[in-house]
């Protein structure tokens, strides 16, 4: 097909899901307040959109977008940033445990670690309907550095953060980690640091089954479902300019509106996307690889002792088999433990 037939086949599905999505084109609201969560079962606190779009269902049940969903602009065909050598390259663990610092003695002192996560992202971390406390994946490697730096692994206090809010939150010192399926690229380590990665994902596509979506090729002209602020956004147009993305706050948020029919796929990492097909037996995950996805976790980039004390922590779950405990308590349904990703340093 030549360009000016994929870029008219383009506008005009842009605009037809325009019209359906009346309202959601102007944007969106401010992003999620940050909340606390210490095991609580008080949710996350939230600021109304100013523009609280409100739109309908493309195939009629006249269902209400979630707030903040905003579609896409078009890819504008600008080439991939610059790469640099290695991003997963990190600073080595400290040789023998973690000695006084600014960043270290500033944590000891409050008495706990402020770990920035969400409760949308299942299996990695969710608030468990029953105890109201947070678990998963994720969860509970921030409990095993609260563990090595503070000694009890309940000293890990959680903020909900919406995936956008995740590096301002960092950059601010609103949490001290963000333990949170955050992949390590060039463009994040110019702006945070990164632990060592401690787990390795690919972004893939979740479908309804019979939706005759086989991967990426076949979602040209279909509406596709990704989470403001992620990698996979770009990932996606790259791969696939002529889909029409909607972006919304949190993954479970394209859950919703991939059942209610306002969307033909999500596009996300593996991980996620199995998180969300455990809670619908009719939804599965197609396609090759977008891209891989190697997970790290996030902290300040002036704090090069606590990313020591971090990598330290990550070494220690590795060695002992607790990274391996954790995986085979959330992630059984991605199969076999894989092992702990091999740490790659710097220095």
């Amino acid at each position: 097909m030549t360009g000016n037939g994929r870029r008219g086949r383009r506008i005009l599905a842009a605009a037809v899901v325009a019209a359906a999505l009346a309202g959601v084109l102007s944007g969106c609201g401010g992003p999620d307040d940050v909340s606390t969560a210490t095991g609580s079962t008080q949710p996350a606190a939230t600021q109304p959109s100013a523009t609280a779009p409100v739109a309908a269902n493309p195939e009629g049940t006249n269902a209400p977008l979630p707030e903040g969903a905003a579609v896409a602009p078009s890819p504008t065909g600008e080439p991939a940033p610059e790469q640099c050598s290695n991003p997963t390259a990190s600073l080595r663990p400290f040789p023998d445990g973690a000695p006084e610092s600014p960043a270290l003695d500033r944590i000891r002192a409050r008495g706990r670690l402020v770990v920035g996560l969400d409760t949308g992202s299942n299996l990695f971390s969710f608030r468990d309907p029953i105890t109201g406390s947070i678990e998963g994946f994720d969860a509970d490697i921030a409990r095993e550095v609260a563990r090595d730096l503070l000694g009890d692994p309940n000293l890990a206090e959680f903020r909900i953060l919406s995936s956008a809010d995740r590096i301002p939150a960092l950059q601010d010192r609103l949490v001290d980690v963000v333990v949170n399926t955050v992949t390590v690229n060039c463009e994040r380590r110019e702006q945070v640091d990164f632990s060592t990665v401690y787990f390795e994902a690919q972004q893939r596509i979740l479908v309804a089954q019979g939706s005759g979506i086989h991967g990426v090729a076949d979602l040209a002209g279909r509406r596709v479902c990704t989470v403001a602020g992620s990698t996979s956004l770009t990932h996606l147009q790259r791969a696939e300019p002529d889909a029409i993305v909607l972006t919304v706050p949190s993954w479970s948020d394209c859950l919703v509106v991939l059942q209610q029919g306002q969307v033909d796929a999500v596009s996300s990492d593996d991980s996620l996307l199995a998180g969300l097909a455990s809670q619908d037996p009719y939804l599965q995950i197609v396609g090759d690889s977008l891209s891989p996805e190697p997970y790290g976790i996030g902290i300040n980039k002036y704090d090069p002792d606590l990313v020591r004390l971090v990598n330290a922590s990550l070494e220690r779950m590795r060695q002992d088999g607790t990274w391996s405990r954790i995986y085979d308590r959330w992630l059984g349904i991605l199969g076999p433990s894989p092992g702990p990703p091999v740490p790659h340093y710097q220095d």
